[in-house]
């Protein structure tokens, strides 16, 4: 039996994979991580505990930065469970070491079981999705991020891209703009797509080097 870190801060997200996790046998207990710190702590406590990480919604400075985390708590495993992640980005980590995973958060409710068995088993898991964008691209250079696209956002994605620059999460900028929590979501996701960064902390470094922020604005 494991300990199981949920290392997401989006409720729904949390919840479900507490639900899926409280029936599975393999479960031994449950924790929860709202961002890096609580999850470093969680770690301190429970260092072979599986780690099942929404990347995206953590300011991890970059790939870098998670793998030395995992090479602090080696003896831990680790699931990544996001929306989506660059090709760049996914070859980086699990080229790194056997105990990354990776599934999808739209995969279907068996793959998303069996990737949390296969971690319980200390087995690697990537699901089919990622195992076939990894094929595709087998042949193409590696870079870390494709060429950004910035002149492929819309106003509105621009806009939104500054408040994630300074600091705001979605639920506060769907609040502002009277917007509702997907509609931001939904945004985020293709501003980080069309910008080929895999979380809040990458997009605010392209947004200061782009003009989308000044530099007062972000220090204020």
């Amino acid at each position: 039996m494991r300990e199981f870190i949920i290392a997401d801060n989006q409720d729904i997200t949390k919840a479900g994979m507490m639900f899926l996790l409280g029936k599975q046998k393999e479960t031994a207990l449950l924790l929860e991580a709202d961002n890096k710190a609580e999850l470093v702590q969680q770690l301190r406590l429970h260092p072979e505990a599986v780690v099942v990480l929404d990347y995206t919604l953590f300011d991890f400075s970059g790939a870098d930065e998670l793998i030395v985390l995992h090479e602090r708590f080696k003896t831990a495993d680790w699931l990544l469970f996001s929306d989506e992640l660059s090709v760049g980005f996914l070859r980086q980590i699990l080229f790194s070491s056997m105990a990354f995973g990776v599934v999808l958060k739209d995969n279907s409710k068996e793959e998303i079981l069996a990737a949390l068995q296969c971690a319980a088993r200390k087995e690697r898991f990537i699901c089919n999705h990622v195992s076939n964008l990894l094929l595709s691209g087998s042949n193409q250079p590696t870079t870390p991020h494709p060429a950004p696209q910035e002149t492929l956002l819309t106003p509105a994605e621009r806009s939104i891209l500054k408040e994630i620059a300074l600091g705001r999460t979605s639920k506060e900028i769907a609040a502002g703009r009277n917007l509702s929590f997907h509609t931001v979501n939904s945004h985020r996701k293709s501003i980080f797509r069309k910008l080929g960064v895999n979380n809040a902390h990458e997009a605010t470094k392209y947004a200061m080097k782009a003009g989308i922020v000044d530099l007062v604005e972000y220090y204020i």
